[in-house]
């Protein structure tokens, strides 16, 4: 039940209707007895974000596209593997202090693990803060990235960062890579038409993974099934990132069983 000790979570971003967060989080803090509620926010800007968690003392917050890299400079204090990818998806309140860090790092790479990284190419669609956390996570696996990116100099200034390769989105169609990720909005509600990468530069020897979610068999998987490839929905990452999110801001591991089934009936 709601009442005037309810502490409140949020998650961040625009278009942020379409999240799963409220589900998941309001089921995990149920199952765990918190007395807590997590609610969508859809805003304007990153600054006003931030101050609406302090004078609202908002415990935590998800933080999605658009605001990922903007964000920071509005916290007190970053976590160095925030720092180093340049993203932060997670806002913890600490008395006053907002703390930020990013859980899409480990959270991104763990479904590729089993089909391996390390010596593999591996095509990042996009340069936002998604991106920069996935393409950490692959150089820590020693994986060989290419960046592709319709904004040619954010594109070229995160393959810069991570040792990688920048091909100009205009070019995608000939990049021969081993498994392919898409890190855009690209092909999730309202842009659930759009597909981030040329079907004709699919290839059934391909691992191909969308961080979407919402639809989770976006186009872009749709086109890789048929190609033959192997796919990776986003709802492992989602469920990996939020779990992280949720140890961050109660010091407790919920069930994951949870919220995957929570998510699986929704979608």
């Amino acid at each position: 039940m709601i009442d005037a000790a309810t502490r409140l979570y949020c998650v961040f971003g625009n278009p942020v209707r379409h999240s799963k967060g409220p589900l998941i989080h309001n089921a995990a803090f149920k199952n765990k007895g918190i007395n807590a509620v997590y609610l969508a926010f859809e805003v304007q800007d990153a600054a006003g974000a931030v101050q609406a968690v302090r004078t609202l003392d908002i415990q935590g917050a998800s933080v999605t596209i658009p605001f990922k890299e903007s964000i920071m400079k509005h916290l007190d204090w970053i976590d160095p593997t925030a720092r180093a990818i340049g993203a932060v998806n997670t806002i913890v309140n600490e008395n006053g202090i907002l703390k930020g860090y990013n859980t899409d790092c480990q959270a991104a790479v763990a479904p590729l693990v089993p089909f391996g990284v390390s010596g593999k190419t591996v095509c990042i669609v996009g340069a936002g803060g998604a991106a920069r956390a996935v393409a950490h996570g692959v150089a820590a696996q020693n994986g060989n990235i290419i960046i592709t990116n319709r904004t040619e100099q954010k594109g070229k200034a995160l393959a810069e960062t991570v040792n990688a390769r920048f091909i100009p989105a205009n070019e995608m169609a000939n990049i021969q890579a081993d498994v392919v990720i898409n890190t855009t909005s690209i092909g999730m509600v309202p842009k659930e038409n759009g597909i981030s990468f040329p079907p004709e530069a699919l290839t059934s020897d391909m691992v191909v993974m969308d961080v979407v979610y919402t639809p989770l068999r976006t186009r872009l998987l749709d086109a890789a099934e048929q190609k033959g490839c192997t796919t990776i929905d986003g709802l492992s990452m989602f469920i990996a990132q939020a779990t992280a999110q949720f140890e961050l801001w109660t010091d407790m591991t919920p069930d994951t069983d949870l919220m995957r089934n929570i998510i699986s009936g929704t979608i």
